[in-house]
Order: C-alpha cells, then structure tokens, then sequence
C-alpha cells in the first residue's frame, strides 16, 4: 500500500493504510480497557470503511481491456499490481480484518517473520546444518528461546538453569 501510494499517487491505498492503523489502535484501546471485544457496531462500521476504500481502489485501477489486434488466450489477463493486491484484500477480507473479531490474532505477522529469521541467516552463513540431528538441537534450542521470549521470561537465566539441569518450563 505504501509504494502503491508513494510511486503511483494512488490515494485510496494511503487511506487503507491509516484505517487498517486506526483500527489496530481501537483494538489495543479496548484490550488496555479490559474488554475482549470491540462492539459489533463498531465492527460494522469498521468493515464498512474498508469496502469504501477497496470500492474506491477499485475504480482507480478498472481492468485492462484486452488488446484489440492479438487472438484471446486462456487462461487470466495480466493485473497490475494494484488490481492484484485490491483481489487479496477483498477476497481475503475476513482473514485480514479478523484482528478485529478476536483479540488473541495479532495485527502483523512479524512475530512469526522474526521466529524464522535465524534460520534463514544460519542457512546463509553456513549453507545449512552439517547433521540432522544438529537441525533437531538448533530447532529445539530456538524454539525453546522464542516460547520463553514470548512469556517474558529472562533468557539468559532460562539458559543457565537448563544447563544446571532446572529447564523452566513453558506455560500453556
């Protein structure tokens, strides 16, 4: 939405940006609240801002038409990338808005981005793991870490008392 915005002048993508950061703010306000909901006209109101603005994205980039002088091909015409990402927003709109209807789905996926990081740059660096059961040990240890970091808990005194033969346990 950012580079539809900033390189093509395409307004509508900047407003479904602050919207979708708006309605992130609402959420979190009414979690500080202590509330395990936002009110379902609230909801409404907020789906029906972002079907404006999707409406609106969509009159902005009308479909090619297809060219006069070449024979039809099958299969689906070339979009532009504005077209395409208008497609995913509006046919996944449940999935993308559903931070909205339950608190316990997170507004970005930059947790799991971060979760995976380490391996791509192990694999980088080292081309890979020598062993499959030192694969096992890196995943197990990074998976142990990223739970506890989840928790809260202090890793390096995690560590410290596994090593000691005390591993704390993860809570469910």
């Amino acid at each position: 939405m950012t580079a539809l915005f900033e390189n093509q002048k395409q307004t509508w993508a900047q407003e479904l940006y602050t919207l979708l950061l708006d309605m992130n703010t609402a959420v979190q306000e009414a979690k500080e609240k202590g509330l395990n909901c936002l009110d379902p006209a609230e909801v409404a109101d907020w789906k029906a801002q972002y079907e404006a603005l999707l409406k609106e994205g969509y009159l902005a980039n009308p479909p090619d038409p297809p060219p006069a002088d070449a024979p039809p091909k099958s299969g689906r015409r070339k979009q532009s990338t504005a077209r395409n990402l208008l497609d995913r927003l509006s046919q996944r709109q449940d999935a993308v808005l559903r931070f909205l209807e339950d608190f316990s789905v997170p507004f970005t996926n930059n947790q799991a981005e971060r979760d995976i990081r380490m391996v791509k740059v192990q694999q980088k660096i080292s081309g890979g793991f020598r062993s499959l059961p030192g694969a096992h040990a890196f995943f197990r240890i990074r998976g142990y870490l990223s739970t506890l970091r989840k928790q809260g808990a202090h890793l390096l005194t995690a560590l410290e008392l596994a090593l000691a033969g005390y591993p704390v346990s993860p809570t469910f």
